[in-house]
């Protein structure tokens, strides 16, 4: 038995959680690779118009693992809590994905009332593993992803020392990482001589605590996350560049929302389905030029 990945919007979130889940209880699994040309193209044989970018590549991604595996793993995640509101596509990805496509799917549901911990018990059950091995599995990849996710941490905040231009990329990881969209981005900034500072990776509550500083109402769980790091090294920054994928309706909303509070110089980018960088180098080096 395989068990797919899609490398997209979850997997930015739980991918190391889930490998090292899967490792300990020797589950084979297969990762769709990095975006590319086929599966853009994927993606927008199956979406439609109104879907974001980032929603496209991730159906392109499941497309790709539709005839290499025997399930595909796909969360349901509504909320975290009151005021903790996800984007819609986290909600509704299953229900898409499960009308496009003939294949098996592996979810489990995050909410107010279904914990993390209890969508693995889910996974671990739905392969036939026991609840004492689920439970060992769990553990040990929580510990293991939180040593990780401390180690980014930390080399993300000492890249504040840096004696670089130093760009704050205020952006989902699902968009910062992903190949087409914010790879090609973080490269180019840094080969105009500048260290990126990277939203996501800052403590999650200590983020989320200082958001408030700029917006007390904010609404959805990621924008806290990302939003409240703009707080947190403002003073040690020389600009910020926000990017979002076409047409994410939060974004489009928060970015406009922030950029309006803050006294930092930054850089409002766009990304959409087109193959042309030219006009995004453009304003990069402009953005640059400013700092």
């Amino acid at each position: 038995m395989k068990i797919g990945i899609p490398r997209g919007l979850f997997y930015y979130y739980y991918g190391d959680l889930w490998q090292y889940f899967m490792k300990k209880l020797n589950i084979n699994y297969i990762i769709s690779p990095e975006t590319n040309k086929e599966i853009k193209q994927l993606g927008n044989k199956y979406a439609t118009d109104e879907m974001c970018l980032s929603l496209k590549n991730y159906i392109g991604h499941v497309a790709y693992l539709s005839d290499k595996c025997d399930y595909i793993l796909i969360p349901r995640i509504d909320n975290y809590g009151i005021k903790e509101q996800t984007c819609t596509n986290f909600l509704g990805c299953y229900d898409i994905i499960n009308n496009l496509f003939d294949i098996k799917i592996i979810n489990y549901n995050i909410s107010s009332h279904d914990s993390e911990y209890k969508g693995f018990i889910k996974i671990g059950k739905t392969l036939g593993y026991t609840k004492k091995d689920i439970k060992e599995a769990y553990l040990y990849a929580k510990i293991r992803t939180q040593k990780k996710q401390k180690l980014d941490i930390t080399c993300n905040i000492n890249n504040l020392n840096s004696n670089k231009k130093k760009i704050l990329l205020v952006a989902h990881p699902y968009n910062t990482y992903d190949k087409t969209i914010g790879f090609p981005i973080t490269e180019y900034l840094k080969n105009l001589g500048c260290t990126i500072i990277y939203s996501d990776l800052f403590d999650k509550e200590l983020c989320k605590k200082e958001s408030k500083k700029i917006s007390a109402n904010l609404y959805w769980h990621f924008s806290k996350q990302i939003i409240g790091s703009i707080e947190l090294c403002k003073d040690k920054i020389d600009g910020i560049v926000f990017l979002s994928a076409f047409p994410c309706g939060l974004d489009s909303l928060v970015n406009e929302l922030v950029i309006r509070k803050i006294n930092k110089k930054c850089l409002n980018l766009v990304v959409d389905d087109m193959d042309s960088f030219a006009g995004v180098e453009t304003r990069l080096e402009s953005f640059v030029d400013i700092v």
